[in-house]
Parts: structure tokens; sequence; C-alpha cells
């Protein structure tokens, strides 16, 4: 009994996934009194596991952010900009940009000015757009209506909704969970919440990491290296070994102190508030990608950057007094005199930190001066392994540079990311892979000893050690090299523009130019009926053909008796990217798609407004639908009570279902099966449907 149970669910469970609303985000709400003219609202997201929330903070042309809007009323005004939490700031691949989110819950909050004695209500509407990492979901809107009054009972909450019961009346209706389907009944919001997720965690571990390895590189410059053996001396200077050791202790104790201060100060003058102006605004980026090639041209050689010299003096000085405050200021000496070397690395450290988390800045100075202090405090502990250390010489200098044209390289990003938000265009995609190419390709030479600078010694000859990294910086530029004729570079997805700025894509050129020679009779019958709808701002990926509008394309699929293929999508659906350039890239795709189905593409959150004659009121919810987006994905729900995307449907000519849609799934022989299947099903029997329905979209009546 329990196998066939087993058999059954196994049979029934892939088919619930496939047929059901998901509602991840559900929201709850708060009134804190904060005195008598002063309220605090709290918008509480409480976010299912493996989805995560978009911030109110998104560049332009990423996915739809999360928005307040409150009705004007004489009674009340806002105080301030609605706050949120820290979260997560990832670079996304897909959107080509970093973007800000939230997982596990997030706590949004609103301080509202009282501007009479009288009850008032605040009304509004919050909209939101959630995703997972295999779909992403329509945008949502959820209303909130709260009855403040000064005799502060209590009011009856909605289904689903966890409210403050000390300011609101019985009258208020509060609308929580997206749709009241599926609603947590059993949250309490709690003020200042702060959103803690592994993955944030694991980011701050590798730029820890990434910041270590700066400071070890910063080790091996010409004006540091060289410290070590005298920073080993100064303590030698004590015959008592106990005290030399803890006196070594306090020095690198004080090297970690020091440079943390710095991170310290970066997070508190800056911080998460400051994250997002300084990741899109192309006032920082350009003055970050300034200060990057002031860096390289230090580390080339071109100047020195260098402190006062009263200021170095005067810790020296500190510093000759010896005991625990000696060593102090002999860390911090140290500091000073290898600012030259350290400031670049320093730097870059502090700009990669700025646009995130507070904690960034505090993390990367931590491990930059834990591994920069390491040597220092070891050597002093053992002054014996000091006859095991390599000799100076120009091999320091080399570290240099070469650290110079890797800062030059990264710098572009900031200049590309001004770029990229303001349209500017003087940073295309080739441009920027020309500018990598030539740095990393004289890198290559320089590291050959083809390319010398005025402070580099004459190289005789070059170790393996050297010939080993200039044959990966060459590999390197050969892996570049087809991306200047539009080869997708994968590996650089997260440093390059997007893949449409490039002006010379070669593969777009091939398929553009075989459409226009092909003497292939299904390449001469791959015409549209007429021209899309929307088509001026909507497109299909790969050179296909299609519709966005569903009346249209069924009206042109019943005119050339074919079958259609729906593909629910969005402008902010990452995995209909992702399954566009994995799935329907694939010639066996293309061909099926391109020959034998109509195509309408629907998406589900483009916010261009529908003229009233086409507005919709919603079976599903009751409310009016007036653009696009909100068209279609009622569409979607009503009609396949799904609401996730990428949803792929196959229809006869009738509106009919020709077999089982199919969800995110980058199996691509599965496509294809899939495709081969509806068409199939629908030859089989199209001419008994061409002749019994002749209807214009009996599934669905927007």
């Amino acid at each position: 009994m329990k196998k066939h149970f087993l058999v059954l669910a196994l049979l029934v469970f892939p088919l619930m996934l496939l047929s059901q609303i998901l509602t991840p985000i559900k929201w709850s709400f708060q009134v804190n009194r904060i005195s008598d003219e002063k309220v605090e609202l709290v918008f509480k997201a409480n976010i299912d596991k493996g989805w995560h929330l978009y911030s109110q903070f998104i560049p332009e042309n990423g996915p739809i952010p999360t928005s307040f809007k409150f009705e004007k009323s004489p009674s009340y005004q806002l105080s301030g900009k609605l706050s949120e939490p820290k979260g997560i700031e990832e670079y996304d691949a897909m959107f080509e940009m970093k973007l800000k989110f939230f997982s596990d819950e997030a706590v949004f909050k609103q301080k509202i000015i009282i501007l009479n004695d009288q009850a008032f209500k605040i009304n509004g509407v919050l909209e939101f757009m959630c995703c997972d990492d295999k779909q992403c979901l329509p945008p949502e809107e959820v209303e909130f209506s709260f009855n403040i009054g000064k005799a502060a009972k209590p009011f009856a909450k909605a289904k689903g909704s966890q409210t403050d019961t000390s300011l609101i009346k019985p009258d208020s209706a509060v609308l929580s969970d997206s749709g009241a389907v599926g609603a947590d009944t059993s949250l309490a919001v709690k003020p200042g919440v702060k959103t803690e997720t592994s993955e944030g965690q694991e980011n701050l571990w590798w730029f820890f990491l990434i910041s270590f390895l700066a400071g070890l590189a910063a080790i091996l410059t010409p004006c540091v290296f060289p410290m070590i053996p005298m920073t080993v001396t100064f303590f030698m200077h004590d015959k008592e070994k106990k005290n030399a050791k803890m006196q070594a202790i306090v020095y690198g104790i004080s090297i970690i102190l020091i440079y943390t201060v710095i991170g310290t100060i970066v997070a508190v003058t800056l911080g998460a508030n400051f994250a997002n102006f300084l990741s899109t605004h192309w006032i920082p980026n350009v003055f970050f990608f300034l200060i990057f090639v002031f860096f390289a041209a230090s580390f080339l050689g071109m100047f020195e950057i260098t402190l006062p010299s009263w200021l170095i003096s005067k810790a020296d000085k500190q510093a000759d007094k010896g005991g625990y405050s000696g060593a102090f200021f002999m860390a911090f000496t140290l500091v000073l005199v290898s600012f030259s070397c350290t400031g670049p690395i320093v730097g870059a450290i502090l700009v990669q930190s700025a646009s995130g988390e507070v904690l960034m800045p505090i993390i990367g100075m931590l491990g930059f001066s834990l591994a920069f202090a390491l040597p220092f405090t070891l050597f002093a502990f053992f002054p014996s392994w000091l006859s095991g250390l390599p000799k100076s010489g120009g091999w320091l200098n080399s570290v240099k540079v070469v650290l110079g044209f890797l800062e030059l390289a990264l710098g572009l990003k900031f200049l590309s990311i001004a770029d990229q938000t303001y349209h500017w265009g003087i940073l295309d995609r080739e441009i920027y892979l020309a500018f990598w190419i030539v740095i990393f390709t004289l890198m290559g030479f320089y590291l050959l000893g083809k390319l010398k600078f005025s402070h580099d010694s004459d190289l005789p000859y070059i170790g393996v050690p050297r010939l080993a990294l200039a044959i990966i910086t060459f590999t390197f530029v050969a892996y570049m090299i087809p991306g200047m004729f539009g080869a997708p570079l994968k590996m650089l997805s997260g440093y390059l523009p997007p893949q449409s700025s490039h002006d010379f894509d070669l593969p777009t050129i091939i398929r553009q130019n075989a459409e226009m020679v092909s003497t292939n009779e299904a390449d001469k019958n791959y015409e549209l009926c007429e021209k899309p709808r929307y088509g001026e701002f909507l497109h299909l990926p790969h050179g296909l053909k299609g519709y966005f509008d569903y009346e249209q394309g069924m009206a042109c699929a019943r005119k050339l008796n074919k079958p259609v293929f729906i593909d629910f999508t969005g402008h902010g659906c990452v995995n209909c990217r992702e399954m566009e350039a994995n799935v329907w890239s694939d010639p066996r795709v293309l061909k099926r798609m391109r020959d034998n189905f109509v195509v309408i593409a629907l998406y589900v959150d483009d916010k261009t407004s529908l003229p009233e004659s086409e507005w919709v009121v919603s079976k599903y919810d009751g409310k009016t639908k007036k653009n696009i987006g909100k068209k279609y994905a009622d569409f979607q729900i009503s009609r396949f009570n799904v609401n996730a995307q990428p949803y792929y449907v196959l229809l006869d000519t009738a509106g009919e279902l020709l077999n089982k849609p199919r969800a995110y799934d980058l199996d691509v022989d599965a496509f294809v099966s899939f495709l081969d299947e509806g068409l199939a099903k629908f030859n089989s029997h199209r001419v008994t449907k061409s002749q019994s329905h002749r209807v214009t979209s009996e599934g669905y009546h927007p």
C-alpha cells in the first residue's frame, strides 16, 4: 500500500507544482507610537526560504523595485524617507548590474507626522517583485489602510495580517500576503529587525579572503619588503626575549588596529544608506575610475604617493622611546612609510567596499591588515627565519608594476557602470574589451622583459615563475579576442558591458544576412501576418519573430493554421533570459519555433498603459488591470493557475492546450520533445479543430 501511495505521489506532485499560485512574500503591518505628534508605520515582509525581495533602490533597466505609495491627506505628512534594512548587494550577471535584495524577512519603516487631533486614515499601495534561483513572479500590489485616532482603539486585522492593535480602529482593512492567498497569521513584527543571511555572510568571507591576498601582495612591494629586517632589528634590541615577543605582538595588533580604524571611519561616514548613490550615480563611479587611474600611474612609476615628512618624523621619534608605546608608534611609522605602495591597494579595497554593507570596509581592512602584519610579527618572533628571505631587488618593482596594470584594468569597470546607467555610449562592449586586450598584452610583454619602466632593473633572463605568469596573461588575452566579434565570454560576464552594446556582433550579423538571402521555403514563409503591437519596445531573442499581444497572435495562428507557443516572460525574469540563452539558442529549438509555431511573448511586468477599452476586470481578484503586465499576469493566473515565469504553453488555434506546459528547465532535449509532442498532437487533429472551433480566444476574454 505504501509503495502504491509513493508512486502516486511521485506522479501527482510535479503536476501540483505546475499548477500552484505561489505566494512567497507575506506582508504584515504594525504602528509604533513615537510621540503624540508622530507615529511610525512598519511594513514587514516574511520571505519564504530560497526567495528574495528586491530593494527600493534598483538601477534603471533592472527588476521592479519595492515601492510604497501613500494617498495624500491634510491630516498627516511623511517625515523623512522610508527606510529599509541592509540586505544583500550582489552583481547579477543576467541584469548586468549590482542589485540589492532581501532574504528571510525585510522590515521597512516610515515616520508620519500627525497634523491634527482628529481621527484619520492612512491609505496606500505597495508594489514588489520577488524571485528565487529558478523563477521570478510578476510584480504584485498590496493595499494597506490604517485608521489612526486619538482614542487609540484597536481594530480588527485582515486575514493573513499581523498589526499593532494600539493605534488602529475596527473599520480599517489591511490586505496581506499578495492577495490573501496562503497568508501566515503567526507573525509578530519586531521593529528594527536586521536581515542576516548565509549569502551575505559568504560575500563577506570572500571579500575578507580577497583583502587578505591583497595584504600579502602589498608585502611584495619595494617600499614594504625591505622594512621586514629593519623591523626585526628594532625588536632584537631588547635582551629580554619575553619582552621582545610581547612587543612584537603589540606591534602586529597595532598594525591591524590602525587599518581597521580606517575601515571603520569609511563605514561610519558612508554606510549602507549611501550604497545606491555610489553604485549607480555617475559622479562617484567616474571619481572611483580616476582614483584607480591615479593609483595605477603611481605603481607604474609616474610619481610616488608620499605623506608629509613631518608626520613620519614625529611617529619615528615616538617609536624610539621603546616599550609597548614604542611598538605602537613603530607600527604607525610602518603604515606611514609604506603608504606609497600600500595606499593604492588600500584605496582599491575601500572603493570596492564603499558601495556595499557597512561591515565591508571594516572586514576589508581587517583582512588586509592581518596579512600585512603577519610576516612582520612572525619574523620578530623568529628572527632566524630572516636568512630564508629572498634578497631585495628589481623583482619587487616588477610586482608593483603588475599591480598597476591590474588597477588600470579594474578601474574601467567604474567608468562602464556610469556609461551604462546614463547611456553615454563611450565605453561599449568592444571598446571595453579592446582596452583590456591592450592592457593585458602590455602586461604580458612586461613579464617577458620586452617592456621596461624607469624604475626597473636590467633583466638579462626571466625565471620560470615569471614565464608562467606571462603564459597565463597571454592565454587570457587569447580568450578575450573572440569577444571582439560577439563571443559571449561567459567567464567575464560580471565585468563586461552588456552584449546589446556590442556594435560588431558577428553571430547576429550572420543570422540576419542568412535570413535575407535564404532560398529555403520555410524561411520565406517565416513572416508575420501583420506588424506586431508593442514591437517597437518588446523583442524576441535570436532573431525570432512573433507577437506580444495574445489576441493578435491567436488571429495570426488561425490564419496560418499553426499551433501557438506562448512564452510568459518578463523584463525582470532572470531565468527567462537563462532559458533563452541556453535552450532557445539551440539550433533544433530555433528551427522548430521559427518553422512550426506562432510565438507569442506575454510580458507580465511591463508597465505600458492600455487604452481604457482594453482594461480587464480580473476573475481572480476582481481588480481592474490597466497595463500590459497586469493584464497578462492575470491571464496566466486565471487560465493556467500559475504565476511564475518562465512558463511555456502550446495551444491550438482554438486556444486549447496541446500538452502539459513547461517551466524553467535547461534540458534542451526535453524542450525539443515538448515542442515535437505539441506539434504532433496539433497535426493529428488540426482539420477537425479548424472546422469545429472558430473562436477568437475562448480560453480567456480580456
